[in-house]
């Protein structure tokens, strides 16, 4: 089949090389002119034959938002758009209902993989009607790993992004996981070869995954992690995940530790780790750590122990 595919980055334009050696036509647009098939929305369009299906791949928000717009305004009825960015569920129902009205059909699909889907294949979760779902169906095939699983028809519009919202924030959890057990690893003085540990774990134990060979791979290039800041970013799914959690009520301790784990990475120093060893000191005497002046966590120095106030 014939697939026009808007945003050719990391992700995208490994999914077009993939469609492609997996025999279907891809016409690919980028604003990115070096990586880009056609010049335009409308020139990809054009190149495309009735009834066309165009599968946007661009960031979530206002990226997707007006690409859909655009498309909205060139394609015709019997037309399809498929959104596999990391769009909010909401975000696939009102663009379905903004498509439906001038009879173009939509289908959202999460899709995970990273920079390996090229030759791994990625999974894909997809939601929208039966009739939509068909329409696209070759390239989910094409892009999905060998095999039985891989790939699944989730729902209605909003499944596919909710199903993927889900797994990640299952992945936050699990990468959590990972780091807190590398840590104490790391800190006790038994332990010699904490990267061997790990590297044992990827046969036959019950914790062995794609993740863990990740792992694995990170601590064979930077065995201990030294080239890197103890920072961690979130996309927003986690943060959905939590939130639609509170709205159905349904309770996820893990996943929001993890969520919270990655914002306190964001600190330099905790204003929040200050109050508790300020507390500490006052209810039972406990040493506190004085601040240096340049405001960094407290220095080690004689004197930074602070005399603990009498009384309770």
């Amino acid at each position: 089949m014939e697939l026009g595919l808007v945003g050719l980055g990391k992700m995208g334009g490994n999914m077009r090389e993939r469609i492609r050696r997996g025999g279907h036509t891809v016409i690919g647009y980028d604003r990115n002119p070096d990586v880009a098939d056609v010049g335009s929305l409308k020139e990809l369009v054009d190149s495309l034959s009735a009834p066309r299906v165009v599968w946007v791949m661009v960031p979530a928000g206002s990226a997707t938002q007006s690409t859909i717009d655009e498309l909205g305004d060139l394609l015709s009825p019997g037309d399809l758009v498929v959104d596999g960015g990391n769009s909010r569920w909401t975000d696939d129902e009102k663009h379905a209902e903004e498509l439906k009205a001038k009879g173009i059909g939509f289908v959202d699909c999460g899709v995970s993989g990273g920079v390996w889907g090229l030759e791994n294949g990625y999974a894909l979760m997809y939601g929208g009607s039966a009739e939509d779902v068909a329409k696209v169906q070759p390239v989910f095939d094409a892009l999905k790993p060998e095999g039985e699983f891989g790939s699944v028809h989730a729902g209605k519009v909003g499944a596919g992004h909710f199903a993927k919202m889900v797994h990640n924030g299952i992945e936050y959890a699990m990468m959590q996981s990972f780091a807190e057990g590398w840590e104490l690893l790391e800190a006790a003085d038994s332990v010699t070869d904490v990267r061997e540990v790990f590297r044992s774990w990827q046969e036959g134990t019950v914790i062995r995954s794609w993740l863990l060979d990740l792992a694995v791979k990170a601590l064979d290039s930077d065995e201990h992690l030294d080239a890197l800041r103890g920072y961690a970013a979130d996309s927003g799914e986690g943060r959905w995940t939590v939130e639609a959690a509170i709205d159905n009520a349904v309770p996820l301790p893990a996943i929001t530790a993890s969520l919270f784990a990655r914002f306190s990475s964001r600190q330099e120093d905790s204003p929040q780790m200050k109050m508790i060893a300020a507390l500490r000191n006052q209810f039972g005497g406990h040493a506190v750590t004085a601040a240096d002046k340049a405001g960094e966590r407290g220095a080690d120095s004689p004197g930074a122990d602070v005399t603990p106030p009498t009384g309770g």
